[in-house]
């Protein structure tokens, strides 16, 4: 069974289409590793304009090899210079019961 992921990524000033960019090739690395399920991902965008990603990891194994997988690591690390990376319970829509994002297609 897999295991779901809520990511939440707060582009730095002037950045956001380059790291929208980048985000394109996170998922297709995590896939391409086998760390992923078939699962359709989800990309939205809150209120303050931090990225909300949701997919599903394989298994908690698979969550963990991609903290040692050289592939993920490298787009982890990219990541660093466009984007700060925030907790969900940080957003003032996880302050509500039911959270309502903008959904961007990538």
């Amino acid at each position: 069974m897999g295991i779901v992921a809520i990511c939440t990524y707060r582009p730095k000033p002037g950045r956001e289409r380059d790291f929208l960019a980048l985000l394109k090739t996170h998922l297709p690395t995590l896939r391409a590793e086998g760390l992923i399920t078939a699962q359709p991902p989800l990309t939205a965008r809150a209120a303050d304009g931090t990225v909300v990603e949701v997919f599903e990891w394989a298994s908690a194994a698979a969550r963990r090899q991609a903290h040692e997988n050289p592939a993920v690591q490298a787009c982890w690390g990219k990541f660093d210079a466009l984007a700060d990376f925030v907790t969900l319970g940080s957003l003032a829509e996880a302050q509500r019961p039911f959270a309502d994002f903008e959904t961007i297609a990538l």
